[in-house]
């Protein structure tokens, strides 16, 4: 009978080793306290199949790992179900956001996946394609430039934008704007598109090849020629690399 204790020590040790590196891989976010809380849980619940197995006449270590190996999985399960609803309960409501804030919800959500983290006011995501952080915000601005819309997207890149060039992207669009310090530049519209096209109009002014009212007209025509169906490159992608 000692003996038997003994395996079952044993068994017992390795069971939890291996459950507490596959809860570490499940979810590294799993602070201390919880971790050791779920741990004592799980071994009381060994202890007791153990004791029951005892009694039973379930001596057989064979018979204790192929328990420890369904009762491990179930727990999986349980893990993952859990994850799963809460997801969905904290996944985020825009039901009460203006049209154009849905739609461009929608849009980046169908193209990039689930935004990074959020509130009620903003969603986020962080590095995806070309951007360094994409913003929707449920708060819209009036813009009137070249149509009149709302501007509800951010999109932002590394970029250093010289002295020189500052009064220049301001005159050119105020939905352009950026940030020195940390070298990052922005456009706000209300489309993923017209973000593309204002931030290659403001490069091409900060590379000298466009003045700012080049650039004013060519954002009027471009967007123009996309209303009649055409599919403007400079609407596609970012025509050069950012820093």
């Amino acid at each position: 009978m000692k003996k038997v204790h003994c395996l079952l020590l044993v068994c017992m040790t390795i069971a939890i080793g291996q459950s507490n590196a596959q809860s570490t891989s499940r979810d590294n976010t799993m602070n201390n306290k919880k971790s050791m809380q779920r741990d004592s849980g799980r071994i009381n619940k060994m202890y007791q199949q153990g004791d029951s197995m005892m009694r039973s006449g379930k001596k057989s270590i064979d018979d204790w790992n192929t328990s420890m190996s369904d009762w491990n999985s179930n727990m999986s399960g349980q893990d993952t179900n859990r994850r799963y609803r809460n997801n969905e309960m904290n996944a985020p409501d825009v039901s009460n956001w203006p049209e154009a804030g849905r739609m461009a919800v929608d849009e980046i959500t169908k193209k990039y996946g689930p935004a990074d983290y959020f509130n009620e006011d903003e969603l986020n995501w962080m590095n995806k394609g070309v951007w360094k952080k994409i913003c929707i915000s449920k708060m819209e601005s009036k813009h009137s430039f070249p149509i009149e819309h709302t501007d509800n997207m951010t999109t932002t890149i590394s970029y250093k934008v010289p002295v020189d060039k500052m009064d220049d992207l301001g005159r050119f669009d105020g939905s352009v704007t950026f940030d020195r310090t940390q070298g990052l530049l922005s456009a706000r519209c209300d489309k993923e598109a017209n973000n593309f096209l204002a931030l290659n109009l403001a490069n091409d002014i900060v590379k000298g090849k466009k003045t700012v009212e080049q650039a004013r007209k060519a954002f009027a025509d471009i967007v123009k020629s996309k209303m009649n169906g055409a599919n403007p490159i400079y609407m596609q992608k970012l025509t050069f690399a950012s820093s």
